[in-house]
């Protein structure tokens, strides 16, 4: 008795009438702007954003943030955000801030009145501008 199968010829695929799509050439040049351009137009700016609780914060407790003040903050986002953190306490003057680095945004922000005998917890760094 045989316990093997043979089979004479190979089993060949089915043949369609259907032509081949020929592909076009790659000549290392594409049409149109590059793939960096399209995702800078795209993406929205990298600037620091303020939560809706943080908004609400400023205004009860009068904290005013000049041009001046938001570009040292975006540096204080990027300078952390370089070196691995993730929730941040940014002191600026009379005002403390926590920053979420990986969304870019305030959380929160605190006055001086506020910041004594205040526990920071659920942050990994912090910068005194």
């Amino acid at each position: 008795m045989v316990d093997q199968v043979f089979f004479p010829n190979p089993v060949q695929p089915v043949r369609t009438n259907r032509p081949q799509p020929q592909k076009p050439a790659n000549t290392g040049q594409t049409s149109g702007p590059s793939f960096a351009t399209v995702l800078d137009t795209k993406l929205p700016a990298q600037g620091v954003k303020f939560s809706q609780h943080a908004q609400d914060r400023l205004k009860a407790r009068n904290i005013t943030l000049s041009a001046n003040d938001l570009a040292k903050l975006e540096g204080a986002v990027n300078s952390v955000a370089q070196k691995g953190g993730k929730e941040s306490l940014v002191m600026m003057g009379d005002a403390a801030l926590v920053v979420s680095i990986r969304n870019r945004t305030v959380v929160t922000a605190l006055d001086k009145a506020q910041m004594q005998g205040n526990v920071f917890t659920n942050i990994d760094s912090a910068v005194i501008i």
